[in-house]
């Protein structure tokens, strides 16, 4: 008789070399997955970042002649990855003047404060969406990011 592996055995070593193969194989496709969504969020937090100081340019530009102030402000980015929707919610003005507009809440976006220091601060929203990646495979994005940012800034 002779010495060697039997056909039961082999079948059993390669079935359990394909389902060592197979667990590394998931788990290293959802590290890829993680640094790719890690990633993309990071690209969405700096893209939010960028359009906050975009829209502070806009704002700081804006001629409010006729008490007109911006209230809506939308900005894509570059590589079209990503959709920044800015909303101004107030503007703080010592002096009384400032702005006509109503919010969806019919309130007057302009607020008169007391405070010297304070005069001409706004209060804004900012909502960064990226594209779907369901219906733009050309993207590459794993999934949707959509990060939202409320902060008072000077222009």
């Amino acid at each position: 008789m002779r010495q060697g592996f039997g056909l039961p055995q082999v079948l059993l070593i390669i079935l359990f070399i394909g389902g060592i193969v197979s667990v590394t194989m998931k788990y290293t496709s959802l590290g890829a997955q993680h640094y790719a969504d890690s990633y993309t969020r990071e690209q969405a937090e700096l893209f939010l970042q960028s359009a906050t100081e975009e829209a502070l340019l806009h704002v700081s530009g804006h001629s409010r002649s006729g008490n007109n102030c911006l209230q809506y402000i939308n900005i894509t980015s570059p590589d079209q990855r990503f959709d920044a929707n800015i909303t101004i919610n107030k503007y703080y003005f010592s002096d009384g003047t400032g702005c006509t507009q109503k919010d969806s809440n019919n309130n007057d976006i302009n607020e008169t404060i007391q405070t010297q220091e304070s005069n001409g601060m706004i209060d804004m929203t900012v909502i960064v969406t990226s594209k779907d990646p369901k219906t733009n495979p050309s993207l590459k994005l794993a999934h949707q990011v959509r990060l939202m940012k409320r902060s008072l800034q000077r222009p």
